[in-house]
């Protein structure tokens, strides 16, 4: 689809990739975009319209689907992640809580839009992801498995919205420099960088962006005689 005078729908957008999503879709001639936070206030860019949208809360979705009817492209990029693994004390209670937005948020975003892009002539709709979709070492535990679920829904979400022409992309990428990922210490990319390579897949019409070299490095790893998912023998 075209970002020239789309009307778009960011989820998170307050901050981070969110933010950086809202500034490049105005630099590019979306026609309007709604900005979703948990607290409208924290909305601070200039031309954007802040939303009040908590991806957790059914009622604000549904009520930013009443209010945002014009929109032609939604942009799912709210998430949480928590350090840890399965193992420990309480992860039930955190892969629960990081599901809620990561997964079910999503969904929930997804439902509540579809009817409102069919409406609009088919538009998109662009799920952020990660290559913790695909691997996951027990480090970010339940992160991981929220974004393979998400991984699943967006693959199910691109067969159920075909029949009205919705084309639906999946953003994967490594470590960004966000909020999200402060306190690790490994290489990431900016934000802006990301951003920047999915709106070109989505304008070109791509299905999954590979958004960084170990992204498109761990991709082809999964078919490996022994897959990248899987502990790396010696």
């Amino acid at each position: 689809m075209n970002i020239q005078n789309a009307v778009v729908l960011i989820t998170g957008a307050n901050r981070g990739i969110g933010l950086a999503f809202a500034r490049e879709l105005l630099a590019r001639g979306a026609r309007k975009v709604y900005a979703g936070a948990r607290d409208p206030a924290t909305v601070t860019l200039a031309g954007v319209q802040a939303l009040q949208l908590d991806v957790t809360q059914p009622a604000q979705i549904a009520a930013a689907a009443r209010q945002a009817s014009d929109v032609t492209l939604v942009i799912n990029n709210a998430g949480i992640a928590q350090p840890g693994g399965f193992l420990q004390e309480g992860s039930d209670a955190v892969a629960r809580r990081i599901f809620e937005t990561n997964f079910f948020g999503m969904l929930n975003v997804s439902q509540a839009f579809a009817p409102v892009l069919k409406s609009n002539g088919g538009g998109a709709l662009l799920n952020v992801l990660s290559v913790a979709s695909w691997v996951n070492d027990g480090q970010l535990a339940a992160y991981s498995a929220s974004k393979s679920a998400a991984w699943s829904l967006t693959n199910a979400l691109r067969h159920e919205l075909a029949g009205q022409s919705t084309q639906v992309v999946g953003l994967h990428m490594a470590y960004v420099d966000t909020d999200l990922t402060r306190g690790f210490e490994v290489p990431k990319s900016s934000a802006e960088e990301i951003v920047q390579q999915a709106l070109d897949g989505l304008e070109a019409g791509a299905d999954e962006v590979l958004a960084d070299a170990l992204t498109r490095q761990i991709r082809p790893g999964l078919a490996a005689a022994r897959p990248v998912y899987l502990p790396q023998r010696a």
